[in-house]
Formats: C-alpha cells, structure tokens, sequence
C-alpha cells in the first residue's frame, strides 16, 4: 500500500496551525513532516487551542500557510491521500489554497480522500473518533499532535 496520511490542526475555522504529513510506499513509513504555521494575524480560538494546545507565542515565527504549502505539495501531489474524518482536513488544505490563490486541481488527488472514520465506521466500529479507533487497534496516539494523529492513521489505514 502506498499512500500519504495527512492531519491539520487548525487556529480558526479552516486556518491550520500545524500539520503533520506521514509517507507511506509498499506499507512501510518513509518519511515524516511536522511543521507549525502561523495562522494569518496569528488568530486563535481559545476552543481550539483547549483542544491541540497550541498558542500564538508557539507560532509568532512560525512560517505561513504559503511559505509551508512546498513541503505539503511535494508530499501529497499525485498520491493517494488518506485522513480519519477526510472532509475536515481536505477543506482545511483546499480553503487554505484558495485563500492565497493555489489551485487545488494543480495536486491531481481525488476529490474525496480515503477515509479511516468511514472505514472504520463501516466495520461497525463505535464511535470512530481516532482515540477510539486507536484503543481498539491498539495503536499508540498523543491525540491532536499533528504527526502523531497522521501516523495514527496511517495506521489505522494499513489495518483496514
């Protein structure tokens, strides 16, 4: 199995703070990013930051949407890309995109990516969040740390 696992965790609505991106080719993890991103003025929910834990002062230098979309593109262009609730970060990458004028199109992947909660869901597991799919897959997870939710579902992917 060859595939790319991605998870955002956003500041706002659709701005990501942070993404980790996890490689997959012939079923073994070859490569792994994480990055924070400073979400534009550097504006957070304070739902969002009870959530991931991240603040401002952790992104005040981080790099832009723009400046990290290189290293996103280069991971995800032209593969099979896989996410646990694929709508919520395939909107983040695809509004994060338009807002600095990316076309979306331009990383030929399908429209809907795989989608670990679905799979899951369809095995008649309840519920689906990705702590409980990890619990019951015994796969370890420090939940809404970027790298550690992709590679979780990666994880979960390769189990499916």
């Amino acid at each position: 199995m060859t595939f790319t696992a991605i998870d955002f965790e956003t500041a706002t609505a659709f701005h990501p703070c942070s993404v980790g991106i996890v490689t997959v080719e012939n079923g073994i993890i070859v490569d792994e990013f994480v990055t924070l991103i400073q979400p534009p003025n550097n504006l957070y929910n304070p739902f969002t930051i009870k959530v991931h834990g991240i603040y401002p002062r952790d992104t005040a230098n981080a790099k832009s949407f723009l400046q990290v979309f290189p290293e996103i593109e280069k991971r995800i262009q032209n593969r099979v890309v896989v996410a646990h609730n694929e709508s919520f970060d395939r909107n983040v990458l695809a509004k994060s995109m338009a807002l600095y004028g990316l076309d979306y199109n331009e990383l030929n992947i399908a429209a809907r990516w795989e989608c670990t909660v679905k799979i899951y869901k369809a095995k008649g597991l309840k519920p689906t969040k990705l702590s409980d799919c990890c619990r019951a897959k015994n796969i370890q997870l420090n939940h809404h740390e970027a790298l550690s939710d992709a590679r979780a579902c990666a994880q979960l992917y390769l189990l499916k």
